[in-house]
């Protein structure tokens, strides 16, 4: 007799690009389907626009958005909570609300939503946080413990894979710049991807700040900040104290008005010297020619000052 397979929705925004190894690989593991929403375009951004308050950040609408092109497509919409990893390894509140938030949202759509909590200071960790979310789809402790100890050693290996192309990236020849900014601006196709294919498309080699081994940039952020308190803002400064001699310029890039990267590129500003820097903060009105514009710029005083302009 044939049974119902159970499919959950990987919205694409916010933490799916920085789990979506894991989140994928364990579900698979399980023989649960998911579906994943497709890329950020115009129509997700001002769906999810349409439903966040004025004063939420970009992502946080893009992720709105691509949540609502998950409903009624699959049996749940995976919307995990994370608070923190440990002392001063806290998340963005917005991380920490974001079942609530979109429970509230959504309250008047006939769609389930899958939660779990990794909040270490309160003796969930994140294994405890897969642990639950396979008891919620009716799968027993080993089973679930099996799939996610797969799942996570399938993280660990592309995640290095990642990080050993970033070191080939740093041996190439040319001009090459420091993009340090989330994984969810940086790789969304239609917010910050803009940044890298431009840069890419000039003969530019774009690095990335937070594609380096993890524990080791934690402590090489106390370098710029012994406390910023920010899990991904902390990974990101090690980056910067890891990459800063080894690149010709660095590009702050934040979505509007995202509040822990007022505070960090703030201070990356007056901690790193002698480097050249843009501030490039992306909002739902940026447009690409604006963007070009400010890149074309920024890598012209860039070759001034190295006397290749």
């Amino acid at each position: 007799m044939e049974t119902n397979v159970i499919t959950v929705g990987l919205p694409r925004a916010m933490l799916y690009y920085r789990c979506r190894t894991l989140w994928g690989v364990f579900f698979r593991e399980l023989g649960v389907d998911t579906v994943t929403s497709g890329p950020t375009d115009r129509e997700i951004l001002e769906r999810g626009s349409a439903l966040a308050i004025d004063e939420a950040c970009l992502s946080l609408k893009i992720y709105l958005g691509h949540v609502a092109a998950l409903v009624g497509k699959c049996d749940y919409i995976l919307v995990p909570r994370v608070s923190n990893f440990g002392h001063h390894r806290n998340m963005c509140t917005r991380f920490e609300a974001m079942p609530d938030l979109v429970k509230n949202v959504f309250r008047d759509v006939p769609q389930k939503f899958l939660t779990c909590s990794v909040d270490v200071l309160a003796g969930q960790d994140e294994e405890h946080a897969f642990l639950s979310l396979g008891r919620q789809l009716g799968f027993g402790p080993k089973t679930v413990k099996r799939a996610y100890k797969l799942a996570k050693r399938a993280e660990l290996t592309q995640y290095r894979a990642r990080v050993q192309k970033q070191e080939e990236l740093c041996k190439r020849e040319g001009l090459k710049i420091l993009i340090a900014g989330h994984s969810y601006v940086v790789e969304d196709p239609y917010v910050g991807k803009v940044v890298t294919d431009y840069l890419k498309g000039v003969g530019v080699t774009p690095l990335r700040a937070d594609l380096t081994e993890r524990e080791h940039a934690l402590k090489r952020s106390r370098e710029l900040s012994p406390t910023c308190k920010w899990e991904i803002s902390r990974e990101i400064l090690g980056g910067i104290a890891l990459r800063k001699n080894e690149v010709d310029g660095i590009i702050l890039l934040s979505a509007f008005p995202c509040g822990p990267d007022a505070m960090v590129n703030e201070l990356i500003a007056r901690r790193v010297k002698g480097i050249p820097m843009l501030n490039l903060v992306l909002d739902s009105q940026t447009g690409t020619a604006g963007v070009e514009t400010r890149l074309e710029s920024f890598i012209d005083i860039i070759r001034l000052k190295e006397g290749k302009l």
